[in-house]
């Protein structure tokens, strides 16, 4: 058996040899973790613990909230309210300069209250609302870079798959973590509205007017489609922070009542129950391998007794918290712009979270902290995540280059965003301090 600093070096290297070959990341977080503990602790603890972490790792109740979540967001795009949300945002705002794009940032952020998902928020707004924005002349950057970026707004504003992924990490409670997320989540949203204003003020080129206004009575009747998100929202959200129910059944009633409205819409078919099922296994499945990898990756760390040596020798620096804040940050930025938030989560929080955490940062605003900085990682360049999904999705011509152009200035409005979560603390804490 090897020493845990040889072990800690042989495996960092094969993980990022198995990163740069294109292995998935869960899988190269487990093969990690697996070969870590069989050359530290033997083949006979390596092998026990492969045998028992898949099954003890998703046998949690508390992680049945995951599925019944993605579940309720499949379910909402099923039965249309993406569609219903867009054409009232549209409705109000379509008419002033800029407008097609804040209605976009507006319906994404409503949207993200049914999604939980980041990729499905940006690939719908993609296929719907892209072609809007271009047909009425507006710049390819600036509608893709909005997109992107709203879509992100779903990793804040509850129900949130990457804050649930946070709390089983950190066992901390996922009901007060969702209810963090509520304030930033909107504050994100009204930081885009704004910045978008000021950025077609200043080149009112890239966003003309609409020839038309809508008259107030289609205004009016166009509210009476988000009745499904609201109804979606007061349902889950409402018994959260009252209450009535913890989580996981909030998930459970939150997918029964998405069902509800495709029924009550008219969606409702078998091959469209199909599609929805398999969107949502699949996206499940894959969140799964992720985190299931990132348990056996920190197992090995916490049997090599690297994590508590790392936090040791990090906190006898006594640095000022915000350095080690600082450092979180850049580490998290970095690993972005390689991997996607969830592997980024399951592999530094084991570290950083009990060195974050005995410097006085409360847990509950750090959450909301790794889950912003989780939004700028898909933003970045090589691998912004929500960039690709633009741009695979587009049903435009479309490249690259042209959607990490536009989604560069929103990079700037989340930075001014986790600035003030962080000058700000209350922004987070209040609402979780009202529920206890």
């Amino acid at each position: 058996m090897l020493d845990p600093a040889t072990t800690g070096f042989l495996v960092g290297v094969l993980l990022i040899f198995f990163l740069a070959v294109g292995v998935h990341i869960g899988v190269a977080l487990g093969l990690g973790g697996i070969l870590g503990m069989y050359l530290a602790i033997g083949p006979d603890a390596a092998w026990a613990q492969l045998a028992t972490i898949p099954f003890s790792t998703t046998n949690e109740f508390t992680l049945a909230v995951i599925p019944l979540f993605i579940l309720m967001g499949s379910l909402a795009t099923t039965a249309g309210i993406t569609t219903d949300l867009y054409k009232a945002a549209y409705n109000w705002l379509g008419h002033l300069r800029g407008g097609l794009a804040i209605a976009t940032t507006l319906a994404s952020a409503a949207f993200g209250a049914a999604c939980g998902s980041t990729v499905v928020n940006a690939a719908v707004f993609t296929r719907m609302a892209l072609p809007e924005m271009t047909n009425f002349g507006y710049d390819k950057r600036l509608s893709a870079g909005c997109i992107a970026a709203s879509g992100t707004l779903a990793s804040l504003i509850p129900p949130s798959i990457l804050m649930v992924i946070y709390a089983v990490i950190t066992e901390q409670s996922i009901a007060v973590l969702l209810m963090a997320g509520l304030v930033p989540g909107l504050l994100s949203a009204a930081v885009f509205v704004i910045g978008i204003y000021i950025w077609v003020r200043r080149r009112p080129e890239i966003a003309p007017t609409l020839p038309t206004r809508v008259s107030a009575k289609e205004r009016y009747k166009s509210l009476y489609g988000v009745w499904g998100i609201l109804f979606l929202f007061i349902l889950v959200i409402g018994g959260i922070y009252t209450g009535f129910f913890v989580p996981t059944y909030a998930g459970a009633v939150g997918a029964f009542g998405a069902f509800l409205i495709v029924v009550a819409k008219g969606r409702l078919s078998g091959k469209s129950m199909v599609e929805t099922f398999k969107d949502a296994g699949v996206t499940t499945s894959v969140i799964f391998i992720i985190v299931i990898g990132g348990i056996l990756f920190a197992r090995f760390l916490t049997y090599t007794g690297l994590i508590s040596d790392i936090s040791t020798i990090l906190l006898s620096w006594d640095l000022n918290p915000y350095l080690y804040l600082l450092a979180f940050a850049v580490i998290y930025l970095i690993l972005g712009m390689l991997i996607e938030p969830i592997a980024i989560m399951v592999m530094t929080l084991p570290v950083m979270f009990p060195i974050l955490t005995g410097v006085g940062f409360d847990p509950i605003w750090l959450g909301v902290i790794s889950i912003k900085l989780a939004e700028i990682s898909l933003m970045t360049p090589p691998v912004g995540l929500n960039v690709y999904v633009v741009r695979s999705a587009s049903p435009i011509p479309l490249t690259l280059e042209e959607v990490f152009s536009g989604v560069m200035p929103f990079v700037l409005m989340d930075v001014i965003t986790l600035g003030l979560l962080i000058a700000f603390p209350a922004i987070v804490t209040f609402l979780p301090e009202l529920m206890r």
